[in-house]
């Protein structure tokens, strides 16, 4: 008698992994539906099992916090039905940010699989069945289970929390500079480089409203206007990818000290990688001056990362002043 294969649930919402060329629209548009994408990949069958469900046609610039919430409480429900692991198929344009999200609210032990393609099914060498392959193998296989959400490309896991998308259109466009990738995929099966990285306690779902968090870059000659037009404007926070390892000019700097008495604002590096300093540079718009006029340093996560937990927290009514403490812990390389 065969051994029955593991249940994979795969869900598609849109993106280069499911488009087709348009003649209306001039280019490749999203058309393809999960089980098309599913019945197209060679050897996938003998993986797993796998149920197919589309929830989403959609360009990753489109998609929204509903629907990665949706996406979400349909991952959560696939494994009560008995999926031994989850996938998602996306675009690759926010596929660093949507991938953070679900990490800050993934409870689960069981593997969420994010992925997508740099390539559109109809181009030479398209990445999207490999990269499909590839994710639904890690899915099933056990020392999967307790990483949070991993994004599987080119035959690379990362962990949500470090991926960057590091190329605009190279098929090796996502990297994980800081912490490491997670696993490379040998011979079919992924091989992870190190023990199972200890977790920050998800975040409770959202009670409220999702806020509006700016993301502000600090570029030479500028005083922070931006910033304060955003918190007049309503953003509820701030968050400053920063030169350096985390400075500003002087008139950034006083500007900034006058927005924490108004809402939480955080400094991140505007650097492709590193963290932000804490006790070095002591000078005016130095992040020691900084941390003194109320800001919060984002460690070693980036900007991007730093801008998803602000309002991941917010949304999820969690106190102001736990934003410190939130940004070291989801910010740390330690690993068990």
């Amino acid at each position: 008698m065969s051994k029955s294969l593991p249940v994979v649930a795969v869900a598609s919402l849109g993106g280069t992994i499911s488009m087709t060329p348009s003649d209306a629209a001039g280019g490749v548009v999203p058309t393809l539906d999960a089980a098309q994408l599913t019945h197209s990949v060679p050897g996938l069958s003998d993986v797993a099992t796998i149920k197919a469900t589309s929830l989403r046609q959609l360009p990753s610039a489109s998609l929204g916090y509903g629907d990665l919430m949706a996406a979400l409480t349909w991952a959560e429900q696939q494994i009560a039905d008995g999926a031994c692991g989850v996938v998602l198929t996306q675009g690759t344009d926010t596929l660093e940010e949507t991938a953070f999200l679900l990490d800050l609210f993934w409870k689960l032990p069981e593997p969420l699989i994010v992925t997508g393609a740099m390539r559109a099914p109809q181009a030479a060498g398209a990445d999207g069945p490999a990269n499909l392959l590839a994710a639904v193998s890690t899915a099933v296989h056990p020392d999967s289970v307790g990483r949070g959400v991993l994004v599987l490309m080119n035959d690379t896991a990362h962990y949500a929390r470090w991926v960057s998308k590091g190329d605009a259109l190279a098929v090796q466009a996502f990297v994980s500079h800081d912490g490491g990738v997670a696993a490379r995929i040998v011979e079919g099966r992924p091989v992870f480089f190190h023990a199972k990285p200890g977790r920050p306690q998800p975040l409770p779902r959202p009670v409220r409203d999702w806020p509006k968090v700016a993301l502000v870059t600090a570029v030479l000659g500028d005083d922070g206007e931006l910033a304060e037009m955003a918190v007049n404007g309503g953003y509820e926070a701030v968050v400053i990818a920063a030169q350096g390892a985390g400075h500003v000019s002087f008139g950034f700097a006083e500007r900034i000290g006058r927005l924490t008495a108004q809402v939480p604002v955080v400094i991140a590096s505007r650097a492709a990688s590193g963290s932000t300093a804490s006790k070095t540079y002591g000078y005016v718009g130095a992040e020691i001056d900084l941390a003194r006029r109320g800001a919060h340093l984002s460690g070693w996560l980036s900007a991007l990362k730093a801008r998803l937990l602000i309002v991941a927290m917010i949304a999820s009514g969690v106190a102001p002043g736990a934003v410190g403490e939130a940004l070291a812990n989801w910010s740390k390389l330690t690993r068990q």
